[in-house]
């Protein structure tokens, strides 16, 4: 043979079996951020995600369900006012769909905390948070805001109670966007972005309510 077609089959051969798939396969690249919704007019943004394994819950997904409860609870407090105090429809309609909302991730929430043998918060007082906790969970109305809110009836009412709960959703975003970042078990992550696609969406028809009054 001669020898030019020899290195030629072997060049050949080398092309061949660097085609069979035996190299090394590229490492997976990083998964998907999470999105985050961002405020009115602003682009949403994002979170890295978790490791891939998220079965095990960790401090930032316990401390979020705890504080989440009684922040619900206090949602829950002010929707209660509505009826007495409004004829508004449409604030009836959305403290309606807002109480039942919280009622339903306030058990979810209690059952993730008790399956995983974590304390659930109390009722009461002391379930809304005491002082420090307050500060640590963002948009809680404060005594002096609900006992305004009790006080008040038709058109008063309607502005503050939208205020209110205006700022009491936002604050809840804060928290599940914390959680988004700094959480890892799937399903407490899964909650918190339905928190964030819910509320978003409750905030700006508020929004649009209270600018007509």
């Amino acid at each position: 043979m001669k020898k030019g077609l020899t290195s030629a089959l072997v060049v050949g051969a080398f092309l061949v079996s660097g085609c069979t798939g035996d190299e090394t396969p590229a490492a997976p690249g990083p998964s998907a951020p999470v999105i985050v919704p961002g405020k009115p007019g602003d682009q949403a943004g994002t979170v890295a995600p978790g490791p891939v394994q998220r079965d095990q819950p960790n401090e930032a997904d316990v401390e979020y369900m705890t504080m989440m409860i009684p922040h619900h609870r206090q949602a829950k407090v002010m929707t209660d006012l509505v009826p007495g105090k409004t004829a508004n429809e449409q604030i009836r309609a959305i403290a309606g769909r807002i109480s039942v909302a919280q009622d339903g991730e306030v058990a979810m929430m209690r059952t993730w905390l008790t399956d995983r043998g974590k304390p659930v918060p109390g009722e009461g007082h002391e379930g809304h948070g005491g002082a420090h906790d307050h500060a640590l969970m963002p948009g809680m109305a404060t005594e002096a805001q609900l006992a305004d809110l009790r006080a008040a009836s038709g058109v008063a009412f309607e502005k503050l109670f939208l205020d209110l709960m205006i700022a009491h959703h936002q604050g809840a975003l804060t928290m599940a966007e914390t959680q988004l970042g700094k959480g890892v078990e799937i399903k407490a992550q899964e909650m918190a972005q339905e928190v964030i696609t819910g509320q978003s969406a409750e905030i700006e028809r508020m929004k649009t309510m209270r600018a007509k009054l």
